[in-house]
């Protein structure tokens, strides 16, 4: 590249970013000032992508973790011939309904890989693109074979999911994961030194990385040999430590906090343009030098590149025909054919099993009807009963395994879990105990608001995991992910609601599932009970119904999970006395509430207020379907350290005590 295309390239990138942010008056432009030329170098010497196909499977990965740099990003696809980033759309930056919004969303904007803004997600969701193209690639022999790049700033490199992700990256091996690391040394309240002082590149070698560093953030030629230095280490990721400068050529705040998080004024950008030698007093100016040089060889270079990996795809397939095929499906996300008929089904047996394990005897099926299924435990696959050794276990250099150990990560496994479904081919799952999803809740809110089809396994579900004690008795937590838009929340009642809920979530494909599991043991319950209408796959149906079908019900008692069981013992008493009394057990509210009115007011007549429900955890929530009328029986307090028979009796979680509240409702 000659040195004055590339420079006029760069202060393109830098005044697209300054002029959005100025005339959203809201933004950040000193980042993608100071990343220009790291960015640019990327992109135009090594980022393999298609501009007019943004979903090519085979293509690069580029992920921004510091999301706020998003006019960067914006630029980028814009000047790279992304048909959807028009210069209206930058124009529009940060405006309703625009492709451009604050932060960049992987569901709203094409080219945009995944949705960052807090920051660390994006390192860590890399990480598990990364482990996605390893999988793939050697499951079918090089045929997906790419790298997956990234940006990070300071504030991704302090967050702990960071340190969690980057961990075990380098104890993988992901060779294939190349990452700039804009050391700017600016914050929002100052210069990092107040309070970040560590050798970031001796913490990254100790885990495992191939570390490099640029000490001129301008210096293209450097960038370009760091970058292709990172590509060619083929058995370690690579970061790339540049010593960019924020707002560069801000004469009066670049270098300083203030270029961060606010536009720079009119006045500012006039010094900036004169300072950058730039000539072009028009906002939103794209040389038509700029735009050969950097959308016609990314559109022409990317439709080669497409093209010829498609032969590289025919090739494979005529020597591994049903390995092509079944890549062809895993890219397409279709379910393969039959695989549900795979699923057990088990037989009422009063002693039953832990919905846990359960779950585990459908992972096993699941391995083998479903090979795109990927994951495992952050290190209880013990008691999440997620460890299948059968089918393989991902180990540095081994990576067709479908099997994971994440160690004690929670937080980077449920943002790997989003990258591996993100990449496509792949669907990614973690476990743990629910009590843990605290540690998981912006990576479980990413997936939902990308409407990434994660899977994500919390056993040891409520005080029933008894002697451990409040510390992991979970009590809100439940309610609290079925608050979190677009996540659905699975809480089945025994082994065959675990088979229905398990479908369930396989089938889903616009949002993420939590599966909530016992560790207690639970009945398998025999469901040839009067009155039996629906199923759990529709969110919540009758159990049992002792009314006449004629007539509504005296009363309704809903229940979930392991008070289901309590729930119909209740039920099998009031009935036998003569009341008209109806069971629904709830394992979905979210996908009941997805279903037609008709079915909702038939399970739940809008006439009957007489409602009873029990769950083991918080009652917050459940007047939405038990109304101001009903009584909700939980727990609204932390447990106790005791067997799960006795907190059970304790906290008056008992079929005595669904019978006191319904006959009181009756009474009444």
């Amino acid at each position: 590249m000659s040195d004055q295309i590339a420079e006029m390239s760069i202060n393109t990138i830098r005044t697209l970013s300054m002029d959005a942010v100025q005339q959203a008056n809201s933004g950040h432009p000193g980042a993608p000032m100071g990343l220009a030329p790291a960015a640019y170098v990327l992109w135009q010497n090594h980022l393999r992508h298609n501009p007019k196909n943004p979903e090519w499977i085979n293509r690069d990965r580029f992920v921004l973790s510091n999301g706020h740099a998003s006019m960067l990003l914006y630029s980028l696809l814009h000047l790279t011939g992304y048909e959807a980033m028009t210069l209206d759309e930058i124009k529009n930056f940060r405006q309703w309904g625009s492709f451009t919004p604050g932060h960049p969303e992987a569901e709203l904007t094409p080219g945009v890989e995944t949705t960052t803004g807090p920051l660390g997600q994006g390192l860590a969701t890399a990480v598990g693109m990364a482990l996605a193209e390893a999988h793939l690639n050697e499951k079918y022999d090089g045929v997906i074979d790419h790298f997956t790049f990234g940006i990070c700033s300071d504030g991704d490199l302090m967050e702990g999911i960071s340190h969690e992700a980057a961990s075990l990256a380098g104890h993988l091996g992901l060779g294939k994961l190349v990452f700039i690391y804009d050391d700017n040394e600016i914050t929002i309240d100052g210069r990092t030194d107040i309070s970040y002082t560590e050798d970031v590149t001796k913490r990254f070698e100790a885990y495992g990385w191939h570390v490099l560093s640029v000490e001129d953030g301008n210096d293209i030629e450097a960038i370009d040999k760091a970058i292709e230095a990172g590509k060619n280490e083929t058995d370690r990721p690579t970061i790339i430590r540049v010593k960019a400068v924020i707002g560069y050529g801000s004469p009066n705040k670049q270098d300083t906090s203030s270029a961060h998080g606010a536009p720079l004024g009119d006045d500012e950008i006039a010094l900036t343009r004169e300072a950058l030698g730039w000539p072009h007093e028009e906002r939103f100016f794209v040389p038509d030098e700029v735009r050969s040089h950097m959308t016609e060889r990314a559109v022409e270079q990317g439709a080669e590149l497409e093209s010829s990996w498609e032969e590289k795809l025919t090739t494979y397939g005529a020597d591994n025909a049903g390995a092509a095929d079944e890549l062809r499906r895993r890219i397409s996300g279709e379910l393969p054919n039959g695989w549900e008929d795979t699923l057990p089904t088990f037989e009422p047996d009063e002693k039953g099993m832990a919905t846990r394990a359960a779950s585990g005897k459908v992972v096993n099926k699941l391995y083998d009807a479903f090979p795109e299924l990927m994951g495992g435990s952050a290190d209880l696959a013990g008691s999440n009963k997620t460890l299948h050794t059968e089918y393989g276990v991902v180990a540095r250099g081994e990576y067709a395994g479908q099997n994971i150990h994440f160690g004690v990560r929670e937080h980077a496994m449920a943002a790997m879990a989003n990258g591996m479904c993100l990449h496509g081919g792949v669907r990614g799952f973690g476990a743990t105990f629910l009590v843990f999803s605290d540690y998981m809740r912006p990576a479980l809110r990413l997936a939902a608001l990308m409407g990434q089809p994660s899977l994500m396994v919390f056993t040891h579900d409520s005080i029933g995991l008894g002697e451990d004690g409040p510390t992991h008795q979970p009590v809100e937590h439940v309610m609290s992910l079925r608050a979190m838009p677009n996540y659905w929340v699975l809480r089945p009642a025994d082994a065959n609601e675990v088979t229905s809920c398990w479908k369930m979530a396989i089938e889903r494909s616009e949002g993420p599932s939590g599966l909530v599991l016992t560790r207690q043991g639970l009945p398998t319950m025999d469901r040839r009970t009067p009155g039996r209408y629906g199923s759990p796959e529709q969110g919540a149906y009758v159990l049992a119904d002792s009314s006449d079908g004629a007539n509504a019900p005296e009363a309704i008692i809903l229940a979930t999970g392991s008070e289901v069981p309590i729930a119909l013992e209740a039920w099998h008493k009031l009935a036998g006395e003569g009341h008209a009394l109806r069971l629904i057990s709830m394992p979905c509210w979210e996908a009941f509430a997805e279903q037609d009115q008709a079915y909702r007011d038939r399970i739940l007549p809008p006439l009957v207020r007489n409602r009873v429900s029990i769950e083991a955890g918080a009652t917050l929530g459940w007047e939405r379907w038990i109304g101001d009328q009903g009584i909700a029986i939980g727990l609204d307090r932390f447990g106790a350290s005791a067997p799960y028979e006795e907190l059970y009796e304790q906290f008056g979680l008992t079929s005595e005590r669904v019978e006191e509240a319904v006959r009181s409702l009756l009474d009444s």
